[in-house]
């Protein structure tokens, strides 16, 4: 994942696509008229001051009215993919207008005008791509009639609407299989400066493409090799949240390959990192995880440590999700192993108690690197010391 979350659609997401049709409100009509059962049906007097024959020819225009009012209602929401239930549907219905599956001729209308010299040609057909890219169906059609090189041309785009329309079509795109494809149109450089340059919206969802990108391991260590990682640092410290989510999430990734640790490091992420273990981001599982991988290189734990990061791990030990435990308990064992005075901080900060209950009651991997831990503290002799 800023995204405009399908209703969720961040789906970004029918399977992770962004733009959302939204709901009109029941009785809101097309341009706001209301849907009246009633507005069809030619105006009547009162029941009572009619005779009866005259009140019976009445009923089926009433009638016909109610149906054709909840005929209108019920392809309205059929649209925006809501059930008979009133809940929406897991997945947007597909709309009629949208579904290119056996009709390539609207892509190659549209790759006319991302060809052409209009902003205004580039901006309506760019997020056209956006919407229609935002099926399953469609993603294969787009990427075979060669929308892909002329959307990544345009992420160099001056006009801000036409940038963040073609790099939400290409995050689209890239949620299925057209991962390799986009790499290959030499992508990656231009959505490191829509990641620079971008408004708020546009560097949300370039983040979002790098992340789907760095799947691949060939793919990480040319977004790392890029410059991608300084950005991606700088969004998650000033970021919107949903920029924020999908940048940590990028450097999760990244962070699987030894050389990018390094480069996160470098970039002063682990300081950041930090902050975002308040619960209140709703990223500390994701935050920790980047700590545990940066844990097992020497830079990153003499940033852990010089950062504050200890504490903020013990106390996930102590009081997060049980993923966040895992990880926590992993990132403090590489830290004790390799530093007989990192032990003493994690000793210092309460440490033996949480790691105990959670040798006993965790998770099983989580289970076994308390007990390394506890272990750890032993055999460095400090855990005696700190039972006095």
């Amino acid at each position: 994942m800023g995204h405009e979350a399908m209703c969720p659609a961040k789906d970004v997401w029918n399977e992770g696509a962004v733009d959302c049709v939204r709901p009109r409100r029941p009785n809101a009509g097309i341009a706001g008229r209301p849907l009246s059962p009633l507005s069809t049906a030619r105006s009547f007097t009162p029941p009572s001051s009619r005779s009866s024959p005259e009140r019976l020819r009445e009923l089926p225009l009433r009638f016909a009215a109610y149906a054709k009012f909840a005929s209108l209602l019920a392809n309205r929401w059929r649209r925006i993919g809501v059930g008979k239930s009133g809940r929406r549907k897991g997945k947007m219905a597909m709309d009629s207008r949208f579904d290119i599956s056996g009709d390539e001729s609207k892509v190659f209308e549209l790759i006319e005008d991302l060809k052409s010299n209009s902003i205004d040609a580039h901006r309506a057909a760019t997020a056209e791509l956006r919407l229609l890219a935002r099926h399953m169906e469609n993603r294969m059609v787009i990427a075979k009639c060669g929308a892909i090189s002329l959307l990544v041309g345009l992420l160099h785009s001056t006009d801000p609407k036409t940038q963040e329309n073609a790099v939400t079509a290409l995050l689209n795109l890239s949620l299925s299989d057209n991962k390799i494809a986009i790499a290959n149109a030499n992508a990656i450089d231009p959505l490191i400066h829509v990641l620079k340059t971008g408004n708020p919206e546009a560097q949300e969802n370039s983040a979002a493409t790098l992340l789907s990108l760095s799947v691949t391991e060939e793919n990480k260590l040319q977004i790392g090799r890029s410059g991608a990682i300084e950005p991606l640092v700088e969004l998650l410290a000033n970021g919107t949240l949903r920029g924020k989510k999908d940048a940590v999430s990028a450097l999760y990734n990244l962070s699987n390959l030894r050389e990018n640790k390094v480069r996160i490091v470098q970039a002063g992420a682990v300081s950041h990192l930090v902050e975002l273990m308040d619960p209140a981001t709703g990223m500390v599982d994701k935050a920790v995880a980047v700590l545990a991988n940066l844990a097992t290189i020497p830079e990153g734990r003499n940033a852990i440590g010089q950062d504050g990061g200890i504490f903020v791990l013990v106390e996930v030990v102590e009081l997060g999700s049980a993923r966040g435990k895992e990880n926590a308990a992993a990132a403090l064992l590489q830290l004790c192993k390799n530093s007989g005075r990192f032990c003493s901080l994690v000793l210092q900060e309460g440490a033996v108690p949480p790691l105990v209950a959670l040798s006993r009651f965790g998770t099983p991997r989580a289970k076994t690197k308390a007990r390394d831990l506890l272990n750890c503290f032993q055999n460095q002799g400090y855990l005696h010391s700190a039972r006095r």
